[in-house]
């Protein structure tokens, strides 16, 4: 056989194997379209952390996005499914009133990673799951409570006693009883995601009985706090801006490192079911003290002074803010 006949045989076999794996390259290297699917509001604090990560990836040109919001638990898994069959490659939301549903979506769309907010455990191959571990952060936010309250009462409203809710609530009671072992707490819950007139109802009741520090875990608590004149504690976004004289701090959560991680996956064509739970901790950046603003010169210096110490060991990893999910009691008398 020519040299010349050699040459072409191998470019042929060259061409057929390039031809075989450019599909699966073309797909890793393509630009991810991302659905995102929330119960609630995109401003409700939970689901915004969600489509504010995911919009930055957007403004980046990374992903092409498109979500839906106030989606209702019965048409979940209908919304799941047209974004799973529109060609998206990676969809986020929350599974929690929908567990069953959604993990049914993700195992009849293997192809399709999904990434939900989920108390239960991953799937493979396709089904991860993240959760708020926030709980150091509310921890700090605890003890600026438990040190700038001064009738020793504060008051706690909640959405859900459920373990994503809970465990903050009793970290945050962990940290102020710290500092402030005289702190007595009243909590409520509302039964809702997101009803501020509800929680702002449930903080006034709680402020008549002499809570002069609101933990507002859901919003509409710190308009009752600055309509009374009291101090709120803020979470997962800094309302501060919103609220100068009143919320005190706010426990921040980050949700890029776990949408960054999940996108890069994706288009590396290497995800797969994993819990993301981690990457809501101080030590990856998913979450942190907000700075205190407006309140800096009013905090006592020896609070934040024990609070900058908790801080750096946590980050250092000689102090663990304990997981506690069970449902927080009231301890007024």
């Amino acid at each position: 056989m020519s040299m010349k006949c050699l040459t072409r045989r191998r470019a042929v076999v060259l061409a057929a194997a390039l031809a075989t794996l450019a599909p699966s390259w073309v797909l890793a290297q393509a630009k991810p379209k991302v659905a995102g699917i929330y119960t609630v509001p995109f401003e409700q604090q939970w689901a915004g952390r969600l489509h504010t990560a995911l919009k930055a990836a957007e403004a980046r040109g990374e992903i092409e996005y498109k979500a839906s919001e106030n989606v209702s638990n019965a048409d979940y898994e209908r919304v799941m499914r047209e974004y799973a069959t529109a060609g998206n490659t990676l969809i986020v939301g929350e599974a929690f009133a929908v567990e069953a549903a959604a993990r049914k979506v993700a195992k009849d769309f293997p192809k399709v990673s999904f990434l939900m907010g989920s108390s239960g455990k991953p799937a493979a191959p396709n089904f991860s799951v993240f959760d708020n571990y926030i709980q150091e952060p509310a921890y700090l936010s605890g003890m600026i409570a438990g040190g700038v309250t001064k009738s020793n009462k504060i008051g706690m409203v909640g959405g859900f006693p459920i373990p994503e809710v809970n465990r903050l609530m009793n970290a945050f009671m962990m940290g102020a009883k710290e500092v402030n072992p005289k702190v007595e707490f009243s909590v409520s819950f509302i039964n809702s995601w997101f009803d501020p007139p509800k929680a702002k109802e449930a903080a006034f009741a709680m402020i008549d009985k002499g809570a002069d520090v609101m933990y507002a875990e859901r919003f509409g608590v710190s308009d009752a706090a600055k309509e009374k004149g009291k101090l709120a504690i803020g979470n997962v976004i800094n309302t501060q801006a919103q609220y100068p004289d009143t919320v005190v701090a706010s426990a921040l959560w980050k949700m890029e490192p776990s949408i960054d991680r999940a996108i890069k996956l994706v288009k590396e064509g290497k995800f797969a079911a994993e819990d993301y739970a981690q990457y809501s901790m101080m030590k990856h950046k998913g979450s942190e003290l907000a700075p205190l603003g407006t309140f800096e010169k009013k905090v006592p210096a020896d609070v934040i002074a024990k609070v900058k110490a908790k801080e750096k060991a946590i980050l250092d990893g000689k102090f663990t803010v304990k997981v506690d999910d069970t449902q927080p009691k009231s301890t007024a008398k």
